[in-house]
């Protein structure tokens, strides 16, 4: 077999975690496992907030059209990235064991978000994470910001912020997570569907076998059950909402019975209004079981919301 090449953005976060499934790749196969960096769109504007770029896949339209092209034959992808949607003429072939799918904060004096000063200005560039930090202190003064890890923890050495929140899963892949001054439990700050998982994609036709048993050999069968009840949700919600959502499922074994447990909120931008709600179902179901409780969160008036066609609402 001849090298293999994997597409991935070029930030360091970027290639790490893709450098990890190289890593996989390499010895599974025995062969020449490359990089090749992909420029994203999302990259290449870092003035934009993310939030005005208006539609999803600014960081992963680039990656993928390379593997179409047969420029690379993997993809790495932080899940969270990902549009819902099937991609044409592409395969989710492995999800690995995911990390943890928190988020945490970053703060000035070892602070956390209770003991924050009042008015503290907090850095992020998601929606989700603004709209729960001012669910859980409104006196914030919570600002959007863009750039690497490196840049936003330099946000709060350098004083310009009191604090950032970034993602659990980043911080442990760079081996950062001594910035971190407090972790973000699901019960204050529900993750992003995907968080903390990667996607690994490969063309659905002409792979080469030995390449395809590899790929598969990575896939975990819990992380799978988890963001497919996350997904679901999301993309349940993506018809009929305009307000930030957090979803974390987690998987249990109780005999022989494989059970998901999925928590889902969604929250107005300002944090004044959230709905949240969980519910629990057999892991071979967990696209119902997202699909079920969008539709209760629907039902239950969350913020942004109108209703989806065919909904239980």
């Amino acid at each position: 077999m001849s090298a293999v090449r994997v597409a991935t953005r070029g930030s360091l976060l970027a290639r790490t975690q893709s450098g990890q499934v190289a890593d996989a790749l390499r010895a599974a196969l025995g062969t020449r496992v490359e990089l090749v960096e992909i420029r994203t769109h999302g990259d290449a504007d870092q003035r934009t907030p993310l939030a005005s770029f208006g539609g999803v896949g600014v960081f992963v339209t680039a990656v993928r059209e390379a593997v179409l092209r047969g420029d690379a034959d993997v993809a790495v992808h932080s899940l969270k990235d990902l549009p819902t949607g099937a991609a044409a003429g592409l395969t989710m072939i492995a999800v690995p064991p995911r990390e943890d799918a928190r988020d945490v904060l970053v703060a000035r004096d070892g602070g956390t978000v209770a003991t924050l000063r009042h008015g503290a200005t907090v850095g992020t560039g998601s929606p989700r994470r603004a709209a729960q930090l001012l669910a859980l202190r409104p006196d914030l003064d919570v600002v959007a910001i863009r750039g690497n890890v490196d840049t936003r923890l330099r946000t709060v050495s350098d004083g310009s912020l009191d604090a950032v929140v970034l993602a659990h899963a980043g911080l442990a892949r760079l081996g950062r997570l001594d910035a971190v001054t407090e972790v973000l439990e699901p019960d204050q700050m529900l993750p992003a569907p995907g968080q903390g998982a990667l996607a690994v994609e490969c063309r659905d036709v002409d792979v080469d076998a030995a390449l395809l048993d590899a790929l598969r050999s990575l896939d975990d069968d819990a992380t799978r059950v988890a963001i497919t009840a996350e997904r679901s949700l999301l993309a349940t919600l993506e018809a009929g909402c305009s307000a930030p959502v957090g979803a974390y499922a987690t998987v249990t074994r109780t005999g022989d019975e494989v059970l998901v447990h999925l928590t889902g909120t969604v929250v107005s931008p300002d944090g004044r209004t959230q709905v949240r709600k969980s519910v629990t179902g057999n892991a071979g179901d967990a696209e119902a079981v997202g699909r079920d409780l969008a539709h209760d969160l629907l039902a239950a008036g969350a913020p942004g919301l109108h209703p989806v066609r065919g909904s239980a609402s």
